[in-house]
Order: C-alpha cells, then structure tokens, then sequence
C-alpha cells in the first residue's frame, strides 16, 4: 500500500462524520496499545484500526449494492441489517481504492463486527478496539477491558455475549454468524486452562 497513516487518517477524515472519524482514531490508539501487551505488529495494528470503518459512511443501499455485486452476501440476515456489511465492503473497498493487499489487515476489517472463525490475533485485537475504545461507554466495558488486556480469546468470548445480550435486550436481528463465532470462542475457552 501506497499510502502512509498520515495520509489514511486524511482520507478517512474526508470520508467518515467527524464522530465515526474520532472513533477511527481512538480504535486505532486503543489496538497499537492492545497489540504490543500481546505481541502483535503494533504499526499493523494501528493502521487497520484507522481503516476499520472505511464504508461505515456509506447508505445501506450503497452496502448492499456493493455487496451482491461482489459476492459478499453470506446470510439473508446480511439484507435484512445492511449495516453489518461494512466490514466485508470496506475491505473490498480498501484494496479496490488504496491498494491494500494485506491478508490479515483485509480479514481484520472484513470481521471486525461479527467476528469469524480462527480468527488472527490481529483480527481479534480490531474487533476487540473497536469494543473498548476511550470512546465507547456500556455496561460490562470495564470487564471487557480487563479481560481483552488479559486475554484476546477471553475478551472476544465475553464482546461476543456483550453484543449478543445487548441484540436481544433492543429486540434485533442477531446474525448467525455471531452465534457461531461465540460458540467457537466458548468452546476454545473451556479447552484451554485459565481462559
């Protein structure tokens, strides 16, 4: 990729509210911090958190469109709650407009919200940011934080039910994916001591 964070921070300026564009920065502090207490690349980290939301400017129909025309529906759920595509799309869009060919920074955009299966420490570290940045104010943040700082595997058990629990509590559609990908998680915790 062609361009450097000073010049993806101006980009994404121009292209996201001035609220989801602070989001984009304090996400992309909170996983150069995350990735140094788990020893992942921090540089990796702090960039893919600056492009994590690269399509969240965009309208639903905008999502969908994109989406069917590149193949990135994998649920009907994903019509139903277009917004959840713009992890999918924005990595799509990433590579298509700046060049990003990064494996794992495109997997880490494309998951950051329902998360996937065998997820890469550096997925898990956005998906994680993009829960506990300075930001963001919930019940059970706190928890969230300490555990993320402990443990990814723990942190993104307990995001996951986070999030399930808070679908449930405002009567939306939970996608099946996160189902999945919490039972994944769960299942992984109970096999490994102290997770």
């Amino acid at each position: 990729m062609k361009y450097s964070d000073e010049d993806i921070i101006e980009i994404i300026r121009k292209r996201l509210s001035a609220n989801r564009f602070q989001h984009s920065l304090q996400v992309a502090e909170t996983a150069r911090r995350l990735a140094e207490l788990h020893r992942v690349d921090p540089g990796q980290a702090y960039t893919t958190g600056l492009l994590h939301d690269y399509a969240k400017g965009l309208s639903g129909q905008q999502l969908l469109d994109i989406a069917e025309i590149q193949g990135l529906i994998s649920h009907p759920v994903d019509r139903l709650v277009p917004d959840l595509l713009h992890g999918p799309v924005g990595a799509y869009l990433v590579q298509e407009e700046l060049g990003l060919r990064d494996p794992q920074m495109l997997a880490a955009i494309a998951n950051h919200t329902l998360g996937a299966l065998d997820m890469s420490p550096l997925e898990e570290i956005i998906f994680l940011a993009d829960m506990i940045e300075p930001g963001r104010d919930y019940p059970g943040l706190e928890r969230l934080q300490c555990l993320t700082e402990r443990s990814l595997e723990q942190g993104m058990l307990f995001g996951l039910e986070s999030t399930i629990r808070y679908c449930i509590d405002q009567g939306r559609i939970i996608h099946p994916r996160s189902i999945e990908v919490r039972n994944h998680y769960l299942q992984k915790c109970s096999a490994v001591e102290g997770c």
